[in-house]
């Protein structure tokens, strides 16, 4: 029996199969192991004029982390992103977040691969009382001009629960084995 906490990548390592104490584990959030439908947050959505018959964000699969989010641009006036280009696309929802809780928009890996297409502050956050329409700040990094279309899937959205720490002042930090070293400190030898 191997006991909590163990890195997978040691288990791969080590190869064969093994049981895992998962007793001594941390459960975060209340103790809720898994997320099913009766614990899930609820969120609040306003459409707006400009989203008339898009698709509501969705989790495309049972397992997604993420919701869809679509473009709610013109259906004749679909977006060009030059190459090294950046502009704000809009969902044309505004998202009412329980306290507690944050959107963190991401980048969906197939536009990132296939197009250079991607969030350029990823993950972005919506604050819980945020009430403007939340648009996506895309950024192409690809080689040729991406058209952003209207209904188009153009990021994904993660709910995500939110701690705020108590800020104090201090006169000197505490000592740890890392000390002050910063990049690429922990890989030197």
């Amino acid at each position: 029996m191997i006991e909590y906490p163990v890195s997978c990548g040691v288990l791969y390592r080590l190869g064969g199969q093994y049981a895992i104490d998962w007793s001594g584990a941390h459960r975060p959030y209340d103790g809720m192991t898994m997320s099913t439908p009766e614990n899930h947050p609820a969120l609040t959505l306003v459409r707006l004029s400009h989203a008339a018959g898009l698709d509501l964000p969705a989790y495309e699969t049972a397992g997604a982390a993420g919701m869809d989010l679509r473009a709610a641009v013109p259906a004749e006036a679909p977006m060009t992103i030059p190459p090294g280009g950046r502009d704000l696309v809009p969902t044309g929802f505004i998202f009412e977040f329980p306290a507690g809780y944050e959107g963190q928009v991401r980048p969906r890996s197939g536009l990132a691969f296939k197009h250079g297409i991607t969030c350029l502050n990823t993950p972005g956050t919506i604050d819980s009382d945020y009430r403007g329409e939340v648009k996506v700040l895309l950024v192409n990094l690809g080689g040729k001009d991406f058209v952003v279309e209207r209904g188009m899937r153009i990021a994904q959205m993660v709910v995500a629960p939110v701690v705020q720490a108590t800020v104090r002042e201090a006169d000197g930090a505490s000592a740890t084995a890392r000390g002050a070293g910063g990049f690429g400190s922990t890989g030197a030898k």
